[in-house]
């Protein structure tokens, strides 16, 4: 009998060594999301139900069903209880600072660019605002599952600080523009900053700098053609606002052809592949071909333009044409939001209504543009915008408990028509949950809010009386 147990024993101590062992050769993950409807975005647009997402650091190792889970050992394991895994939405458009100012100008002002957004600027912003309010728009993107954001804005380093303080990925753009601003005394003097931003960051994991000329009609010839030149030396991306407003082409100087701002962005020789063109509204198919063949990308902002009544994108055009488009909001004054979510209805429902055509963007299009295509739009599809096996770990659950999100019978219709902000549980960013169960986890919340009271404070008064000048004197500063 003794003997009988010692060998049971004997096997049990073997069995459980070789499990033991067989364990500690399983290759290491240091997170897995279960259980959820996981949307690849990839070449296939692969919809995987049951699925599971393997990240290790900062990068997705694999991406497949439940067996998965008995491949790797985890440090840490989420269960998506059924929702919807996706990858981190792309903003591709934005000036997120503008967030200090949202909801101001509202009352009809004819030339709102001009006699409302400049004027504020010119006197209220500073440092330490950029820095408070990008705090504050990033906590706002995170919580809405935005994990990429183009951004052209001031200060710039302020900008990334406190872009990587909440944990989220940028490509931020120091802004290039005929006329002093708050970081420039000098006109053009952001060329000089963007550079040494550029120097500063050129090797940072979440951030990519850039330069931001403002557009066609606010940079002269010289200065778009240096910007190309230095963008080429260091192969930094070029952000620029391109046919935004329908007369933009008398509004360019050494224009005498009167050439569109993409044929004449064209025609200096400094259309290229390292840009990205925010709105292209007043642009037609000799524009597109040439947007095509250079190699740059769109950003589409359907619902900036709609409120701004700016005019309606060709966008259906330029999907159908594969030029590299992606989603915007613009800033926080042309849409009043930074998140996707609304804009992902205004995407396909502005081209609907403009072609009369119920049938063209259709959701899973739709979505496209929101993640893959924002990539491509930045040039950063080989890093980010699908769920695919050696991209970096931006992924966002999307629950599917809540009431607006029954029945889910497509879950690319249930995101672009149901879904909205509250939605999203969690938020990961390069590896790194940034928002857990609607809890930030990198950032104090506490503290933003009390810096953007303090600042809301500061500028109502002033807001207000500028607002009546502007709807009094409509040309000032035209």
């Amino acid at each position: 009998m003794r003997i009988k147990i010692s060998l049971i024993t004997t096997l049990l101590l073997i069995s459980g060594c070789s499990s033991f062992a067989s364990k500690d050769t399983l290759p290491p993950a240091s997170l897995i999301i279960k259980n959820g409807q996981v949307i690849t975005m990839n070449d296939n647009k692969q919809l995987i139900e049951n699925g599971v997402v393997v990240i290790n650091n900062d990068t997705i190792i694999a991406v497949g069903d439940h067996s998965l889970l008995s491949q790797y050992d985890a440090q840490r394991i989420i269960d998506a209880q059924n929702g919807i895994v996706m990858p981190g939405m792309v903003n591709t458009h934005n000036h997120l600072p503008m967030i200090a100012f949202r909801g101001l100008g509202e009352e009809g002002i004819e030339n709102r660019l001009f006699a409302y957004f400049f004027p504020l600027e010119s006197k209220k912003l500073s440092r330490e605002l950029i820095y408070q309010a990008t705090r504050l728009g990033a906590i706002d993107l995170a919580q809405s599952g935005v994990t990429t954001f183009a951004d052209m804005y001031y200060h710039v380093d302020e900008m990334a600080k406190a872009t990587k303080e909440v944990g989220l990925r940028a490509v931020l753009g120091e802004t290039v523009i005929k006329f002093p601003v708050v970081d420039a005394k000098q006109p053009y003097g952001g060329l000089e900053y963007g550079q040494q931003f550029i120097n500063d960051y050129k090797n940072d994991p979440l951030i990519t700098p850039a330069f931001a000329p403002h557009a066609a009609y606010t940079v002269s010839k010289q200065k778009l053609q240096q910007i190309n030149a230095i963008s080429k030396k260091l192969n930094v991306p070029v952000l620029i606002h391109v046919g935004e407003f329908g007369n933009e082409s008398a509004r360019i100087s050494d224009n005498p052809k009167q050439l569109s701002p993409v044929a004449w962005l064209h025609d200096i020789g400094v259309l290229d592949k390292r840009m990205v063109l925010a709105h292209a509204i007043h642009v037609d198919q000799a524009d597109i071909d040439l947007i095509k063949q250079s190699g740059a990308g769109v950003a589409y902002n359907p619902m900036a333009n709609a409120k701004g009544a700016t005019g309606i994108a060709p966008a259906w055009e330029m999907y159908q044409q594969q030029l590299p488009m992606g989603l915007g909001t613009d800033g926080p004054m042309s849409s009043n939001q930074v998140d996707l979510w609304r804009t992902l209805s205004y995407a396909a429902n502005m081209q609907r209504l403009k072609h009369n055509d119920r049938t063209i963007m259709i959701p899973e299009q739709v979505i496209e543009l929101a993640t893959i295509g924002g990539a491509r739009a930045l040039h950063m599809e080989d890093k980010i915008g699908s769920l695919e096996v050696g991209k970096k770990a931006d992924v966002i659950i999307v629950e599917t408990q809540s009431a607006n999100m029954m029945p889910n019978y497509n879950p690319y219709a249930t995101l672009v028509y149901q879904a909205n902000p509250s939605n999203v549980s969690t938020t990961i960013v390069n590896g790194n949950i940034v928002m857990e169960q609607r809890q930030m986890t990198q950032v104090d919340s506490a503290d933003v809010t009390k810096n953007i009271r303090a600042i809301e404070a500061d500028i109502a008064k002033f807001a207000k009386e500028l607002a009546k000048k502007a709807i009094t004197s409509p040309s000032l500063m035209k």
